[in-house]
């Protein structure tokens, strides 16, 4: 048979006495415990973000490692919000009123009900005071790995053209190339000004790179004109423009590779900070609730 509180005269009270009238939800101790529980959690945050610039150096073989400081991190955010958590339930088990001719498991119920609520207030309460920052760190890992991945070929492509395009500093004008074509000669002069040629024949690689191929007639101009001032045979000429964007797509490929595994990386990354922050969130509402039951125990007797 279970136990019930009794009044001041030892007589047992009826179930209803108190929460026939009145609610059981004292929202002054929950609303109490949600500011303790912010309050703590904004101090411990505070500090790891302290130890954490200490633990981490700009220099080689210096600091702790990436993934060391990944799984610190974790483990203090789930130790952050058990610690917080728990102050928080175990004053609004404290602070509560107390509930008079109500069976043990009612109360029982009620303080663990009281702890989850000051872990809810507190968690919405710290939201709203960080949805910035939590907007910040999830959302940047959502858009690069759908921004990265999809954009990191023609990205890597336009660094590549645009370097092309700009080799002798000149503006990476896309009619330039059209204008070049009117203004072409059968017969290239060695003679030409070094940087006019340069500048022309990188418009002509840029276009290539962007399109993917070299046009015949282009492939034909440029040879002519290293073959002018090299002195290289034509089919020498040829053959290094052949290796030329053979290796300028390579560049592209092997960048967009990299573009792509920076994006994969965010996004697991992202992942991971997520359901961290659940997991702790989760062992936060368990340690309230239970903290509350202390609380209230401690409150009673």
């Amino acid at each position: 048979m279970a136990n019930t509180y009794t009044t001041p005269a030892g007589r047992p009270a009826a179930d209803d006495f108190d929460g026939a009238s009145a609610s059981a939800v004292s929202w002054a101790a929950i609303f109490a415990g949600a500011v303790g529980a912010a309050a703590v959690t904004l101090v411990l945050i505070t500090l790891s973000t302290g130890l954490g610039f200490a633990s981490i150096s700009p220099f080689a073989n210096s600091g702790v490692s990436a993934s060391t400081f990944t799984i610190v991190t974790a483990v203090w955010l789930i130790v952050v919000h058990a610690i917080a958590a728990g102050i928080g339930g175990y004053l609004a088990g404290r602070l509560r009123t107390k509930w008079v001719g109500v069976h043990t498991d009612e109360v029982y119920f009620r303080d663990t009900a009281h702890g989850f609520m000051s872990w809810a207030l507190g968690t919405l309460l710290g939201a709203l005071l960080l949805t910035s920052v939590v907007s910040s760190i999830l959302g940047a890992g959502a858009q690069a790995g759908a921004t990265l991945a999809s954009g990191a070929a023609q990205s890597a492509t336009a660094s590549l053209t645009a370097g092309a395009a700009n080799a002798s500093g000149s503006p990476a004008d896309p009619t330039s190339y059209f204008v070049d074509m009117m203004f072409r000669s059968d017969r290239p002069s060695p003679d030409a000004n070094d940087a006019a040629v340069r500048t022309e024949v990188g418009r002509i690689v840029a276009n290539a790179i962007r399109n993917g191929d070299l046009p015949a007639a282009d492939r034909t101009y440029v040879a002519q004109v290293i073959a002018a001032r090299t002195g290289v045979p034509q089919a020498d000429a040829e053959k290094r423009i052949d290796d030329t964007i053979a290796k300028a797509k390579q560049a592209a490929a092997t960048t967009a590779d990299k573009a792509k595994q920076a994006a994969e990386a965010t996004r697991k990354a992202a992942t991971y900070a997520a359901l961290w922050m659940a997991a702790a969130m989760l062992i936060g509402a368990f340690c309230a609730s239970i903290a509350a039951t202390w609380g209230g125990r401690s409150r009673d007797f």
